[in-house]
């Protein structure tokens, strides 16, 4: 908590214009910015305190001053020590002001929570500013909360500091999917066992390699040189969101699956079609890395009908459909109820609570069908029998 200003540690003529029985005139003077005999330091921060003024008038005229003040005073005011409230107000109304804005993180009177403040609404570059100081993220990780979920941060800076976060062992109960993306990290650091392919594992990574191949309109190339490398690759114009998200690491794709769409279009990625956030989730669900899967089917905005689509996937992990069997929310529509349980890849011990709840017509099917878990199967057959149909 930043501790407010006292007026008692001020200047003499500061405090003679900050009284509450002082001159008016004065006050007045002082509201619009005219406060000679001041150091730049303590005329901010007058004009920053009668913004705080019971008087109405005062107040928005001081409130008006402090919106434009000189760029040369707010200097000359960053020079010197400062108090941290009227530093953080300074931030919170000249955030937008990329030359203030590192001015004002490399101040040591700085207080976190006023950087806590910034990394939530900070643009582009101030993200790229704030997440240079590691030792500052570090003392607060409140910072990397802020700046991982703030839709202008970078995904490669997003990836990067929350790898700082899981290397020091911080745990950021501010981003909710936290655990999955800190267990993907930890295995790319140590690397898994490959788990046993499906045939739908494969269906689905071959629809990934079609999504590369990318079509452009009249005589645009579709192939540009990369100056880093020399080589060329595919225009990022012409990517799809498959193919994009086939190059992405584990930890950023739960990060997209957190922020939505939107969070690629910050970093200057283009995309073909119509790709929305609900492109991204199904995508997520089916993704081969368990963690994914399970971020993107917890992820905010995930509506009920996307979840019937889930309950339907027969290239989902068991653990995706594990999340949606535990949620009562979603088990109380008899459809998705139905679809797991038709789900050969539903655990056992969810699919066969739901079997005495279902319907004669639905519990016939399933007797007959040969798409499901022979378990699955039985059970339906003996709640038929048990009906005595």
């Amino acid at each position: 908590m930043i501790v407010p200003v006292d007026v008692s540690k001020l200047p003499g003529p500061a405090q003679k214009i900050l009284d509450p029985s002082g001159p008016m005139p004065l006050k007045q003077m002082a509201a619009k910015g005219v406060v000679p005999g001041l150091k730049p330091g303590d005329i901010v921060t007058v004009i920053a305190m009668l913004s705080e003024s019971t008087d109405a008038a005062i107040a928005k005229t001081a409130g008006e001053s402090f919106l434009k003040l000189p760029k040369p005073l707010v200097t000359g005011a960053l020079a010197g020590d400062m108090l941290p409230w009227v530093l953080d107000k300074l931030v919170r109304t000249y955030a937008g002001d990329f030359n203030f804005v590192g001015q004002f993180l490399q101040h040591k009177d700085l207080d976190l929570d006023t950087v806590v403040h910034l990394a939530t609404v900070a643009n582009e570059a101030v993200t790229e500013l704030i997440a240079t100081n590691e030792e500052r993220m570090l003392t607060c990780p409140a910072i990397i909360e802020k700046l991982y979920l703030n839709k202008s941060t970078r995904m490669s800076t997003a990836d990067r500091i929350l790898e700082l976060a899981v290397r020091h062992k911080l745990e950021l109960t501010g981003i909710a999917a936290f655990r999955e993306a800190a267990a993907a990290i930890a295995q790319e650091l140590v690397p898994e066992a490959t788990p046993e392919r499906t045939f739908d594992d494969d269906q689905f990574d071959h629809a990934a390699r079609i999504a590369k191949e990318t079509k452009l309109e009249g005589d645009e190339d579709t192939h540009v040189v990369d100056e880093a490398t020399g080589k060329e690759v595919v225009t990022e114009k012409a990517r799809t969101l498959g193919a994009i998200w086939a190059d992405l690491r584990p930890p950023a794709k739960i990060r997209l699956l957190q922020l939505g769409i939107d969070a690629l279009k910050r970093d200057n990625i283009a995309l073909e079609g119509n790709a929305d956030s609900s492109a991204v989730r199904m995508l997520g669900v089916r993704d081969p890395n368990p963690l994914v899967a399970v971020a993107a089917v917890k992820s905010p905005g995930i509506t009920e009908s996307e979840i019937g689509r889930i309950a339907t996937m027969r290239n989902v992990s068991e653990d995706v459909l594990r999340v949606v069997a535990m949620n009562r929310d979603y088990t109380r529509s008899y459809a998705i109820k139905l679809a797991l349980t038709a789900n050969p890849r539903t655990p056992f011990a969810f699919a066969s609570q739901w079997i005495m709840h279902l319907r004669e017509t639905d519990l016939r099917n399933l007797a007959k069908s040969k798409d499901i878990a022979g378990a699955v199967q039985n059970a339906a057959k003996n709640q038929l029998a048990r009906k005595g149909k």
